[in-house]
């Protein structure tokens, strides 16, 4: 397993793929672990999520004039794998009984 660094997550969204076009809707994304500078807007410090809807990729846009690779964008798998794992646990959660 090869792990590499991502923006993280604050808020989770959707997926839709239409065969065409993969969209990703209602994603919140903050700093990788890095917190490299080269993703605050130079202006106003502010993040902006860059999407790829042909590849299904989502990140976040880099203002730096050099390469900077201290993360890469999420997948739609990825971030169908979150979706699917989320359900899970919720379904666990509510076969739990009431504690009283």
């Amino acid at each position: 397993m090869i792990r590499s660094t991502k923006p993280s997550i604050f808020r989770v969204g959707d997926v839709r793929d239409d065969g065409t076009a993969v969209v990703v809707s209602g994603w919140g994304l903050g700093m990788c672990s890095a917190g490299c500078a080269c993703h605050r807007d130079p202006v106003g410090g502010q993040l902006a999520i860059d999407e790829d809807a042909g590849s299904g990729m989502l990140g976040l846009v880099s203002h730096s004039e050099d390469v900077c690779d201290c993360c890469e964008p999420w997948t739609a798998d990825e971030l169908s794998g979150i979706l699917r794992d989320l359900a899970a646990v919720e379904a666990l959660v509510s076969q739990e009984p009431l504690a009283g």
